[in-house]
Order: structure tokens, then sequence, then C-alpha cells
């Protein structure tokens, strides 16, 4: 989980005792939960759900902390979600009894083609895997829902919101992942644990027929995340 921002899905939950401990979520806890208020604002103007759309949010965390799940804690509609995470979500479960919890990986949904009205996805596709893996999500997520929403970090900022090390993330990988073992960050120093994007290469994912839009979310004139929007054409 970034201090900054979530990690859902892939990584170890830890209780929220301890995650209360750390010096970095001390420090960025209010960053964080401003930034993701921004970020359902944006989402609602952007998207504009409506009470009868279905939507699908790929990646929940299972936090009793409800700015880690921001989309169900604040959206009008909650029974109309469907929330996925690779393994049960019980506390999950337990805070948002109206959402429907599916098991399953983002990379192979297990729904039929144009199954929700919208995805969502905050904070996960960095956490994927491979360029190729991360392409699999963004295209199955544009296979399920008519209209996606999918936040990431930005790759082209220099402090990474997941270890707090500036420029880390711009090295080779081979050096990088010494760095994070040698500085007590080696949970991160794989590309299937952290593999950040670039506007670019987020826009690339979107299989062709799909209008992409790609927002900035910044802090002090520096891009800090990215929103991609991604409506499919229609025949």
């Amino acid at each position: 989980m970034s201090p900054i921002d979530d990690t859902p899905g892939t990584q170890p939950v830890l209780p929220e005792s301890k995650l209360a401990k750390g010096i970095k979520w001390r420090l960025t806890a209010p960053f964080t939960a401003r930034s993701r208020r921004r970020r359902l604002a944006h989402f609602l103007e952007i998207v504009q759900p409506k009470a009868a759309d279905l939507v699908l949010d790929v990646g929940v965390i299972d936090s009793a902390w409800r700015s880690s799940n921001f989309l169900e804690s604040q959206y009008p509609w909650p029974s109309q979600i469907t929330a996925v995470a690779l393994e049960p979500m019980p506390t999950f479960e337990r805070i948002f009894p109206e959402v429907r919890v599916v098991v399953a990986d983002g990379r192979s949904l297990p729904f039929a083609d144009n199954s929700f009205d919208i995805g969502f996805s905050n904070a996960v596709i960095e956490h994927v895997g491979s360029r190729d893996e991360q392409r699999r999500f963004v295209e199955e997520l544009v296979r399920t829902c008519r209209t996606v929403f999918i936040a990431t970090p930005n790759g082209g900022f220099p402090i990474d919101p997941h270890t707090l090390l500036p420029f880390v993330h711009w090295l080779p990988r081979r050096i990088r992942h010494k760095l994070l073992h040698w500085s007590g960050n080696g949970n991160w120093a794989s590309e299937a644990a952290l593999n950040p994007l670039r506007a670019g290469t987020l826009r690339s994912f979107f299989p062709p027929g799909c209008d992409v839009r790609i927002d900035k979310q910044r802090v002090l004139g520096m891009t800090t995340v990215l929103v991609a929007t991604g409506r499919r054409e229609r025949p």
C-alpha cells in the first residue's frame, strides 16, 4: 500500500493500528485524503454516473479506513457497485454491505462483454505486473465496461509515492531494485509489485476504437496522478 495513494488488491494489508503508527502514513494522510476527494469529484464530473448505472470497481482493499475505498464510501448509489479483489474482503463487506464483492483477477474478469456501464480503478494498474499485463488489465476493463476511469500515480513525478524516495523509480530496474532493498523497501523491488506509468504508456494500453482522455492531477504545478477516461466509440 502506498502512503500517498491506495495500492489495493496486490499487497498485504496491515492492521489499521500498525498503519497509524507508520511515520509515512502520519505525514501523508492529510494529502492522501484531499487527493482522493479531488479524484472522486473529477470522476463524478467527467463520467456523470446515473442512479441506474452498474459500476465495476477493480482493486478494492480490505481496510477499515474508509478513505481507502473512497468510491464506495462516498458514491450516492453503492448498491450499484460490484467490487473486485484478489482475495476475500471480510472487513470491506462489513463496512459496505450493499456492495457486491467478487474475488477475481483484474487481468481476466469473469464478466461478459458490456456487463457494466462504468469501470473504476484507482492506483491498481501500477501493481499488476509487466507492460503486457497492464495492457490486459485495461483491455479487460474496456471489454466489460462501456466507460472506464483509471487513476495511477504519475511515474514522471520525482518522488515515488510508495516509498517517498526521490528519483529511485527513474533508475534502471536492476539498480532501482538494489536500492529499494538497501533502503528497507524491498517489498517494492519487483515488477509485479510496482511498475510505474507515464501518460503516454497509459494511453497506449487502450484498444483501437476507444476515445481516451488523460487528465493530470497536480500539486504545485507538478503532475502527481494520471487519470485516464476511456469510452468505446459507438458503431
